[in-house]
């Protein structure tokens, strides 16, 4: 498996040996020496880049089908090869397995976007959920007040309303699922930005049909009972418009021990103690962000109904005066109009620290690019081929003493063989190197091997192109050398002793767990350069990129890509269960704006109520949703176990979008008060 660029691109050599076997999933027939098979997204791009031949040695055949690949975008190859070409590998005597060696999306990640997902979508979700519940639209709510007045029993009332509500859940389920039909087979061919599938990936299970068009309606029945309950309950207070009472101080109950995990965490991390137990904090960090999200919504209201008596009290102004005393009155519907979008906001802050760490993850930072392969896989005139490949920088040969395996000390030291000239072009920092004279690589700030004793001698052994065995001993020198390369991990370790070439027998390498370093430019057209280079001196050699993880940073897209779905989902879901609130809100208060325009109270006044109505608790509650979610964040990011704790790069974004969700409610807020005056809402019954 290499990096191409940001995919994972797989190469499969196979050398038929002994009796022949099924050809593998997605080919009618076995490669042959110098054939090849690829994937259909492969094909392409061996049109537009020549130099990716070089890793796919051989005339190409055909294409894998869909049975062989794991996504259609999948860089997948079957290289047939002589048996004596093949280094390693292993016998098979067949193929067959159901899913991919390598998974898209490792199962530690997916846990990861799980939960985020779960923040994103299912918390707006739910607020949506709740809304619809609890639409008290004054017909509505007046109508079930009457049935029961009129002799309906309570649970029967409750039957009523969950019954309408039944029957809307199992049309929005079947309206539901054929449009994830549609747009699973939509997009699927289209795909998603580095991210595809095939539409049968995509497709609902049995189980997942029956728990939508069960559990949805099974859901409602129960919402729409409850939603009736308060009609069912005190049908007089629902006709007479009863005052509701004032909300509990017991809501910020939840608000509490979650902001003393987030902010315990938070000072571990400005204060450097990084906690190390990682059982705990799986734990305490997904309760801390249940139970601030929790503390949002039910905090809310009794800190809307402070402020608006607060303001009311104190403000000289009509419009603002009015909206106040209604939210100190009624602060559930503030509740039901801003918390949809509060939530919304808190989950965008999270969402940003999982894509911070992610982002740290498997990514080369460093200006230089590390290639090693094991040297007993490259003979010398191969190794002379790849030093010499277009791109390479410099190169050097580790190795590691030998260690007597019935010894008790187990003590080893390890060693680069390079002239210093070569490690001049291998690191930053190199003084008082002296060509052809060993010496200690010393590390600021790295632990010293201590094996590593000046005066201490060390067996190496070394074996010629003949297979010729010879046993080198290397004396720690006193000299010292200070070192610092610019690679990933540092190539080599404090206490590494430099041999030069020349110190070595003529024709002799090092042999047991010695590896070739090649080194070269970061920038991804020279990965890419060296790369197809060195599998044009030898295609079968296993190559490690430091610092480059292929299959990682394809997860990394895949979950942004994700990510960026659920983001908008939860963005539908959030404004959805806005405007529901919104226009319920509105209908609840016609007769209340009604009554005041006939009072004299003009249009502008109005409407200055209702956006201060709907502004001022979404205000509040979006500049908590902003402190706690970057709190929230920072506390992941603590516990994530990445370089990156505060997050600040993210901060003007998230202001943005948070002034733009004030705007868009204060817009959303004025077609509400219409022009028409009708006496009729307020009338007598």
């Amino acid at each position: 498996m290499d990096p191409y660029d940001s995919e994972p691109l797989t190469r499969i050599f196979l050398a038929q040996v002994g009796a022949p076997i099924a050809p593998p999933p997605g080919l009618r027939e076995f490669p042959g020496p110098g054939e090849v098979f690829v994937s259909p997204r492969l094909h392409e791009l061996l049109r537009t880049d020549p130099g990716l031949a070089q890793l796919l040695p051989g005339r190409e055949r055909g294409l894998i089908s869909a049975q062989g690949l794991a996504q259609p975008d999948e860089l997948y190859a079957y290289v047939g090869a002589r048996p004596e070409e093949l280094k390693g590998g292993g016998h098979l005597s067949g193929f067959g397995r159901k899913e991919a060696r390598f998974p898209t999306v490792e199962p530690s990640t997916l846990d990861i976007l799980r939960f985020t997902l779960a923040g994103v979508v299912l918390l707006p979700l739910a607020v949506f959920l709740s809304v619809c519940a609890r639409l008290s639209a004054a017909s509505r709510m007046r109508r079930l007040a009457a049935l029961r007045l009129l002799g309906l029993s309570r649970k029967g009332t409750q039957r009523v309303n969950a019954a309408e509500t039944v029957a809307a859940a199992f049309l929005g389920a079947v309206l539901g699922l054929c449009a994830y039909w549609v747009v699973n087979q939509l997009v699927s061919r289209m795909g998603l930005p580095g991210f595809k599938w095939y539409p049968a990936d995509g497709s609902l299970s049995g189980a997942t049909l029956i728990i939508c068009l069960v559990g949805c309606p099974a859901l409602a029945w129960f919402v729409g009972r409850v939603g009736a309950k308060k009609a069912a309950a005190n049908p007089l207070a629902v006709r007479r418009s009863a005052v509701e009472k004032p909300p509990r101080l017991w809501g910020l109950l939840p608000l509490v021990p979650g902001l003393g995990i987030v902010i315990g965490y938070c000072v571990v991390g400005a204060t450097g103690n990084v906690p190390t137990d990682t059982s705990l904090s799986a734990i305490l960090m997904p309760l801390a962000v249940v139970l601030v999200g929790a503390g949002l919504v039910l905090s809310l209201p009794i800190l809307s109904r402070a402020l608006a008596r607060r303001v009311a009290r104190a403000t000289s102004s009509l419009s603002l005066g009015l909206a106040m005393r209604r939210n100190e009155v009624e602060p559930g519907g503030a509740l039901r109009v801003a918390i949809g979008l509060v939530l919304l906001v808190y989950a965008a802050s999270l969402t940003q620290g999982v894509l911070v760490e992610l982002d740290q993850v498997s990514k080369n930072t460093s200006p230089v690019q590390l290639y090693t392969m094991a040297l007993d896989d490259v003979p010398e005139n191969k190794e002379r081929a790849l030093t010499k490949v277009p791109g390479v920088r410099s190169h050097a040969i580790q190795a590691q003493s030998w260690v007597d395996p019935d010894s008790e000390t187990w003590k080893s030291i390890d060693a680069v063989i390079a002239t210093c000239a070569q490690l001049r072009r291998m690191a930053s920092v190199v003084e008082n190197c002296v060509e052809g004279r060993p010496a200690r690589l010393m590390i600021p700030g790295h632990t010293y091997d201590e094996d590593s004793k000046p005066g201490s001698g060390f067996p190496f052994h070394l074996r010629n192109s003949d297979g010729k065995r010879r046993v080198f001993t290397v004396e720690v020198p006193r000299q010292t050398i200070r070192y610092h390369d610019d690679t990933a991990a540092q190539m080599v370790g404090s206490g590494t002793v430099l041999i030069p070439p020349s110190a070595l027998p003529a024709g002799f390498r090092p042999e047991d767990r010695a590896t070739l370093a090649l080194l070269s430019s970061s920038a991804p057209e020279t990965v890419r350069s060296v790369l197809e280079g060195i599998a044009g001196v030898d295609p079968t050699v296993e190559v490690e990129t430091d610092g480059v993880d292929a299959a990682a940073l394809q997860q990394i897209t895949v979950i942004k890509t994700l990510l960026a779905v659920g983001m908008v989902l939860g963005l539908i879901i959030g404004v959805a269960a806005y405007l529901v609130a919104a226009t319920d809100r509105a209908v609840e208060r016609r007769p209340q704006v009604t009554a005041l325009a006939l009072l004299g109270a003009r249009p502008r006044t109005l409407r200055t109520v209702q956006v201060a109505q709907v502004v001022l608790p979404l205000a509040v509650g979006l500049v908590l949703a902003v402190v706690t979610g970057k709190m929230a964040e920072s506390s992941y990011l603590v516990t994530g176990g990445g370089a990156v704790f505060w997050d600040g790069a993210g901060l003007p974004l998230l202001l943005a979008s948070t002034l733009g969700v004030v705007v868009v409610a204060a817009l959303g807020a004025l077609p509400l008060i219409g022009r028409r005056i009708d006496p009729e809402l307020i009338r007598r019954d």
